[in-house]
């Protein structure tokens, strides 16, 4: 069973994030061959202030 695990910066609608999920299931199935329903997306959203690049704070960014 394949197992995606995605980590994001929150703030994308409902909408994105299905249609994220729906996209990345067809990526897997297309290149794995393992069926749809055996594939697991997990999608952990991070608030801007609890994620850092280069030692800066994505809300701190201007």
């Amino acid at each position: 069973m394949p197992i995606v695990d995605i980590h994001l910066i929150a703030g994308r609608s409902q909408d994105q994030l299905k249609g994220l999920v729906e996209d990345v299931t067809a990526a897997v199935v297309k290149n794995t061959g393992a069926p749809a329903e055996h594939v697991h997306v997990i999608l952990s959203e991070m608030e801007k202030n609890r994620y850092s690049v280069g030692g800066v704070l994505k809300s701190d960014e201007k």
